[in-house]
């Protein structure tokens, strides 16, 4: 509480909050703050020097500074400000925001979308109009918390299912009815891959409603970086998907695909299209521009999914668990908010900065260190990675990770089946 008094001494004015809230404030300072991270912050390690390796961005193909996008976005500043600061229902005819949804759903293959302020306002404004309290919604454990979110603002009945357990999700929709399914295609916390194909099956059987969230692979999948949804070829089997265009878009907005009739109707139905300021001119030609260069990014996407699958192997290798990861997101499972520090500082000290998760980013006791991948990464830079994590194993104490744990039990578990199976060959033979 020290900055507390510090502001107080300098003549700033304190509010006295009243018990029910200045008792969170305290038990947040009490029992994060000093109990659990011994004074410190989890989320505050050490500065970054000149020569680390950040690994926190979303910038997944590494175009946050290109020219094209620099440039776009400082001509229309300079040409418009800030534009007209209203609300989106107020656009129509042919202005550049409506023009640029219309071609990001072309280039996503949909018929329609929506531009948002952010993928958060995409996610909670999606499930609002599209779910009532009525409406069973089935989402997948793991799922961003922005989904969670949506559902709690539509009032409707949340239905969990284990993670990527397609045969839970059946048994759920049995259970509860038709509704609505919400997954990611690549999982933020982990970086696994949904089962997309598998979940679609069982939408159509169940006539539920398919939504994904493709902010992790919009960019860096499929062809010209349309998603997962389009390189799977599920586009007519996906009713909605979302996606925020601040991971490999390198922006602040988020997008929604959907039916041609849907279009209108969420813009006048979602409370956070309807009470939010459109995105700035400059904003959105820069969202333009940067279309232009994911569409023929393919070396960029090539180079990162090459590099990111050689240190997941490599990790792999070294007894890292990493929980499944298919794609440009790696993630270190640590455990506790303590050990999760102990991992964060062996890194930090090396020169590599990842981004700390935490509860409630995380299940409680399952905190992590994730590991970003990107484009520009040089081979030696991955290697770097690699050798880092190496040489921290015992200082670490990865071999009491419950992660570890996890996967000595799967590798004994697939041992016996495969000893198992190979046991019943040799009899039928």
């Amino acid at each position: 509480m020290k900055n507390v008094h510090d502001l107080t001494a300098q003549g700033h004015h304190r509010t006295a909050l009243p018990a029910f809230v200045a008792t969170r404030v305290e038990r947040y300072y009490r029992e994060r703050v000093q109990e659990t991270w011994g004074g410190g912050h989890i989320m505050r390690g050490r500065t970054a020097g000149a020569d680390a390796l950040h690994l926190s961005s979303n910038d997944y193909l590494a175009i946050a500074r290109h020219p094209d996008i620099i440039g776009s976005m400082a001509d229309t500043l300079l040409e418009s400000g800030n534009g007209l600061l209203m609300s989106g229902i107020f656009l129509h005819g042919d202005c550049p925001q409506l023009q640029f949804e219309n071609r990001l759903a072309t280039f996503m293959h949909a018929e329609a979308g929506v531009l948002c302020q952010s993928g958060y306002a995409a996610n909670t404004g999606l499930i609002q109009s599209i779910a009532s309290a009525q409406t069973p919604v089935y989402v997948d454990m793991m799922a961003h918390m922005s989904l969670w979110e949506g559902i709690r603002s539509a009032g409707a009945v949340p239905v969990a299912f284990r993670h990527n357990d397609v045969a839970h999700l059946e048994q759920q929709i049995g259970r509860y009815g038709q509704g609505v399914v919400l997954v990611d295609s690549v999982y933020s916390t982990t970086g696994g891959v949904c089962r997309l194909a598998d979940i679609a099956d069982i939408c159509e059987r169940y006539r539920c409603v398919f939504v994904v969230d493709e902010s992790h692979s919009l960019g860096t999948h499929g062809p010209r970086g349309a998603g997962l949804v389009v390189e799977l070829g599920l586009e007519s089997r996906v009713a909605f998907r979302t996606a925020s265009l601040a991971k490999a878009f390198a922006g602040r907005a988020g997008f929604i695909t959907c039916p041609l009739e849907f279009q209108e109707y969420f813009k006048f139905e979602s409370n956070p299209a309807i009470f939010s300021s459109t995105l700035l001119p400059h904003e959105i030609s820069g969202l333009d521009a940067t279309l232009s260069v994911i569409e023929r990014a393919d070396e960029r996407r090539a180079r990162l999914a090459s590099s990111a699958a050689w240190l997941r192997q490599r990790l792999t290798e070294l007894g890292y668990n990493l929980n499944g990861s298919q794609s440009q997101i790696i993630a270190l499972e640590a455990g506790t908010e303590q050990r999760t520090i102990v991992l964060r500082d062996a890194l930090e000290s090396r020169g590599i900065f990842g981004s700390v998760f935490c509860a409630p980013a995380t299940a409680r006791n399952r905190a992590l260190i994730r590991l970003s991948i990107h484009a520009a990464l040089t081979d030696a830079q991955v290697e770097k990675i690699a050798s880092v994590c190496r040489d921290i194993r015992n200082e670490v104490e990865l071999d009491k990770w419950a992660s570890t744990r996890r996967l000595g039990d799967e590798l004994s578990s697939r041992r016996r089946k495969r000893e198992s199976h190979e046991e019943r060959t040799a009899v039928t033979a």
